[in-house]
């Protein structure tokens, strides 16, 4: 599937930007201390969140917007060490 493989693929830069930090945006926001990381995570996590409910709204950026949201999820996912099977497990479990 593409659609699993780009999540897959994003995924796992963002887990070897935690593990092999580099001078990058995300490597820069999870090598904080594990309080200041974890609240920038979240902190951004509600931003684009805001920003979701004004584009839908307006009707414009929507897409845009929800994929920010999207990374950023993975993005506290990965930083919360979480393997990337339990989440499409627990798609599969919803499907059902």
């Amino acid at each position: 599937m593409a659609d699993e493989k780009i999540i897959r693929e994003v995924y796992e830069v963002l887990e070897s930007r935690r593990d092999n930090p580099i001078d990058s945006y995300t490597s820069n926001i999870m090598k904080d201390s594990d309080k200041k990381a974890e609240d920038k995570i979240l902190e951004k996590i509600a931003e684009e969140a805001g920003e979701v409910l004004i584009a839908a709204k307006n009707d414009e950026n929507l897409v845009y917007e929800s994929v920010d949201l999207i990374f950023h999820t993975l993005l506290i996912l990965v930083y919360k060490g979480i393997d990337i099977e339990e989440i499409f497990e627990e798609f599969e479990r919803r499907r059902k």
